[in-house]
């Protein structure tokens, strides 16, 4: 039997952050506010630094018809991507607010999100350094790789 170890800091003091980071997790929670989420009750934020040092930020975004719905993080990739396309994404801040559940933990983006973070970490061939925090604790993982071990990549397929 193979196992996998995902390896992440532990981060109980915000203060211990450096300033860029805890700038990148304020945008987050600025963001949280404008999510569309009246059938979810589960609202997401997702704030982007550029390798220039600007900020890209994102929320998540339903629709009645569900499919039509998107996440917090692809919103801020993909306005990323459109509009800074020259430019590397360094890190992620994500966070999650629900007035219907209680969310004792720090939540992870879906398998949906993890793959373009993957992708996108491969295309500009550097990590992007993920952020996964609540009020109470931060999780920081080194590359979107940690999130998606046994990833999609085209360079796996072989043509017969």
């Amino acid at each position: 039997m193979q196992e996998f170890k995902i390896y992440f800091d532990e981060i109980l003091d915000r203060k211990s952050l450096p300033k860029i980071e805890l700038e990148l997790l304020t945008k987050a929670e600025e963001i949280l506010k404008t999510a569309y989420a009246p059938y979810s009750k589960f609202n997401v934020g997702a704030s982007l630094l550029l390798e220039d040092g600007s900020y890209v930020v994102g929320s998540n975004q339903e629709n009645a018809s569900f499919p039509c719905g998107i996440c917090a993080e692809r919103v801020a990739l993909f306005a990323t991507k459109a509009n800074n396309p020259h430019l590397k994404i360094k890190k992620i801040a994500i966070t999650t607010k629900s007035e219907e559940f209680n969310i004792g933990e720090p939540i992870a983006p879906c398998g949906m999100c993890r793959q373009v973070l993957l992708e996108y970490e491969g295309q500009q061939k550097e990590p992007i350094e993920i952020l996964l925090f609540n009020e109470t604790k931060i999780l920081k993982f080194k590359k979107a790789k940690d999130l998606l071990p046994l990833h999609f990549s085209e360079d796996r397929l072989k043509r017969k």
